[in-house]
């Protein structure tokens, strides 16, 4: 037979807004919330949102100022999720809180491993996460980066956290920022193109709500294919490019348009502000 899944250790998620609630539902959903999952939000409106969810225990701050520092001291895994500028505040609240040996994970953009470790100091086991917004329905990218005192086993915990909503990639923190060019922005490059393939399909005198189905759900099927098929997406475009064909034209115009070159510029101005974001910019 095959063996169980392990179950998750207590969860904290201490700021769960969209991507916090997203993780939060990703692990109600596994069933792998062996320890439970305590969720907290400033306000009683945000927290009611996640009321419901099984192993989930959504807490306001509005009606219990401690809960920041009550959910770190009752988890083994703590995922920080509040604005980055409010980070260094929640974890000089929750380090006298946090058990020895626990794994913190930021979900903090900008914010780096060495400004959690100098808080939290050398017990703590850090880890940086990146992940995208298709979190939202369990097909998140999530790139994960482990700090001075995170050890394999620490690192395999935050990844079964992550692996809830979806595929996880362990990178080094220099690579964070890079990442986020791809995986975290490329849903937004991805909804440009079905934007522009449906407004080309209006041009044409397709409706608008039939315009969109055409383009979103070509993108879907082209991606599921890509999905179920152990090819190249290289080897994919050339089946559908016959020799002489009206795709092979269009192709030529794309190519002549130098998109390899659009798409190196794009992520390296992403980069370029993802650097001046975290020098304080």
């Amino acid at each position: 037979m095959p063996s169980r899944p392990t179950l998750l250790p207590p969860i904290a998620i201490l700021g769960a807004g969209s991507m916090g609630g997203a993780i939060a539902r990703g692990i109600s959903r596994s069933g792998l919330a062996g320890g439970g999952v305590t969720a907290t939000n400033r306000s009683r409106a945000k927290a009611a949102e996640l009321d419901g969810l099984a192993a989930v225990t959504s807490v306001a701050l509005e009606d219990h100022e401690t809960a920041n520092t009550d959910a770190a001291a009752a988890a083994d895994v703590i995922l920080v999720g509040v604005k980055p500028a409010m980070v260094p505040g929640l974890l000089r609240e929750i380090a006298p809180a946090v058990r020895p040996g626990a794994v913190v994970v930021s979900l903090a953009a900008g914010v780096t491993i060495a400004t959690f470790e100098q808080i939290l100091g050398d017990g703590v086991a850090v880890l940086r996460s990146m992940p995208n917004t298709p979190a939202l329905v369990g097909r998140a990218v999530t790139g994960l980066a482990a700090g001075n005192h995170a050890d394999p086993a620490a690192v395999d915990t935050a990844r079964r956290v992550f692996e809830t909503v979806g595929t996880v990639v362990e990178v080094p923190e220099s690579q964070i920022d890079a990442l986020s060019t791809i995986s975290g922005s490329g849903p937004a490059y991805f909804f440009l193109l079905v934007e522009e393939f449906t407004k080309a399909a209006m041009d044409k005198g397709f409706a608008r709500a039939e315009a969109r189905l055409m383009a979103e759900q070509t993108f879907i099927g082209a991606a599921a294919l890509l999905e179920a098929s152990a090819d190249e997406p290289a080897e994919l475009r050339r089946r559908v490019t016959s020799p002489k064909g009206t795709t092979e034209r269009a192709i030529a115009v794309l190519q002549q348009a130098r998109l390899d070159e659009v798409f190196a510029e794009a992520t390296d101005a992403a980069l370029a502000r993802a650097k001046e974001l975290a020098a304080g910019g």
